[in-house]
């Protein structure tokens, strides 16, 4: 097909419309990210932060939180097999708690996400679930937003109960089960007593002063 030289003018003048238009489409939506992106962070670290408050309450500490971190090697006793991210509270310079991402890899319906508080002198500061996917109505009750059970954790210590104790009730422990599912809230358990014997054995770790690059997880 032959085209006239006013076709061929005609063609190069829309083309060079179309780009000109994609480059400004592009220009903008770059201009929008970065103008954006910053919002995005801070909406994320609020989310965030507000979700540690739940576990560390925020007139308990004056460090920022956010900042003062430590990176988490894989261990089992924590059910992570990537590096995770601790937050740790201080007041005046002084330790008040770290916060830190446990799996209870044995749930009914697989992995139990949790988030777990421990105080400076052992004690549980709360336990979280942050992700999960038991079954509605049963073993979903692990979860604040369906009931109180997961509060039962606080203020409890590896001598609180004693390690006989670590179980569900059915199991010869002290923490409830609930009805027609005993397996979720024991994983749970589990998880929650292998996150005390961690902190046990590299609390000085997870307090050293040098906080670390902090890769959100």
């Amino acid at each position: 097909m032959n085209f006239s030289r006013t076709q061929i003018k005609s063609i190069a003048i829309t083309a060079s419309v179309l780009m000109l238009f994609a480059v400004i489409g592009a220009a903008l939506v770059g201009l929008t990210f970065m103008q954006t992106e910053d919002d995005i962070k801070h909406n994320e670290e609020l989310t965030l932060l507000r979700k540690l408050n739940t576990i560390v309450p925020a007139e308990s500490y004056n460090n920022d939180l956010l900042s003062d971190t430590i990176i988490i090697e894989p261990d089992p006793l924590l059910g992570n097999t990537v590096e995770t991210v601790a937050y740790r509270a201080r007041k005046n310079g002084k330790k008040i708690a770290v916060v830190f991402s446990s799996i209870a890899p044995n749930g009914y319906n697989g992995p139990i996400n949790l988030l777990i508080g421990v105080n400076a002198d052992g004690t549980l500061a709360g336990v979280r679930v942050v992700k999960h996917r038991e079954t509605p109505g049963l073993g979903d009750a692990v979860s604040l937003t369906y009931s109180d059970w997961i509060l039962g954790f606080d203020g409890r210590s590896l001598g609180n109960p004693e390690e006989r104790g670590w179980k569900v009730k059915r199991d010869g422990g002290v923490f409830d089960q609930f009805t027609g599912a005993t397996i979720t809230p024991r994983a749970v358990v589990k998880a929650v007593y292998n996150a005390l014997l961690y902190f046990e054995q590299n609390q000085d770790m997870l307090f050293s002063v040098q906080p670390a690059e902090a890769k959100k997880s």
